[in-house]
């Protein structure tokens, strides 16, 4: 059978422009985030994460970096947003998140970029660093479908959600991509300005895997719905591995795909935090997924 992507039902019934009306209304008193800053963005109001009303894109591409489940032979159909909510002090991508590179554009050029995309090959829509402009970017989904749009979302974000927001993308993500990055408050208070990061995360990880379960890959290979955790192996045990790993296999699943990155460097201002100055070591990524595999995890990271 054809895979048909969650957000195809939502457009027909006319709840889709339902959800699009109440993500709009957000922006009015940001809380799309945790962070609440209730800021008027719609008159030009910024935040934490520097966003106001319209759109900002750094890149859009396909790309074959990501895990093998979205890149297939065709690639992930990739678009980067400018800004970020969660602003960690070792980003790797801090012109983007930090410095603000990027183009403003419409809804109706992401739906079209969206449809490009696709006729690329692409073999599905990867919306990274998404939080801030969410309104914004279901707002262009109804131009895509009536383009023709017919792959999965994708929904690659740090992690440090609303869950109300969440909560008004069931039925339009298909596969939601959310760091797990920190489980000690005071470690994420430090390099991200977020104490409630830990618990926040949890709920999160919670709702995506009530909605959409764990990842559903095809006879091809490819990903088509579900959850796709990122947990970066970070220097000296900082990002607190074991608690979430256990975290995963106990309250998720153990069938959780879970992609356990090994490519932290030092970046943006982490010269300033010498217990973040370095890369990690073989042995520590090592031992990060032998923990993994002995609480029953087993998707998403090689075999040691």
């Amino acid at each position: 059978m054809a895979f048909i992507p969650a957000y195809i039902e939502l457009y027909e019934s006319g709840e889709l422009g339902n959800k699009i009306k109440q993500l709009l209304l957000i922006l009015e008193s940001c809380t799309l985030c945790p962070r609440e800053c209730k800021v008027n963005r719609l008159k030009g109001e910024v935040g934490v994460c520097g966003a106001g009303s319209v759109l900002v894109v750094s890149s859009v591409f396909p790309h074959f970096g990501e895990e093998r489940p979205l890149v297939g032979h065709g690639g992930s159909g990739t678009i980067f947003f400018t800004y970020c909510n969660l602003k960690c002090v070792f980003c790797q991508n801090y012109e983007i998140s930090h410095l603000a590179q990027g183009e403003e554009i419409g809804t109706e050029e992401l739906a079209t970029h969206m449809i490009t995309l696709q006729q690329r090959g692409c073999h599905n829509i990867n919306f990274v660093t998404p939080t801030h402009f969410s309104p914004q970017i279901i707002a262009a989904l109804p131009k895509a479908i009536e383009g023709g749009l017919r792959l999965p979302l994708v929904y690659n974000c740090s992690g440090y959600e609303s869950l109300e927001v969440i909560k008004l993308l069931e039925g339009i993500v298909d596969i939601y991509m959310p760091d797990a990055k920190f489980a000690d408050p005071e470690v994420a208070r430090k390099y991200c300005r977020a104490a409630d990061y830990p618990e926040v995360n949890k709920q999160i990880l919670k709702e995506m895997h009530r909605q959409t379960g764990v990842l559903k890959i095809n006879r091809r290979g490819i990903a088509e719905r579900g959850v796709l955790i990122r947990h970066l192996v970070m220097p000296g045990g900082l990002a607190g591995s074991k608690k979430i790993l256990r975290f995963i296999a106990e309250k998720l699943s153990k069938e959780s795909y879970v992609n356990i990155m090994a490519q932290y460097y030092p970046q943006f201002e982490s010269a300033y935090y010498p217990e973040l100055n370095r890369r990690i070591n073989p042995q520590e990524y090592q031992e990060v997924v032998v923990l993994a595999r002995s609480l029953g995890l087993h998707r998403g990271f090689p075999e040691m």
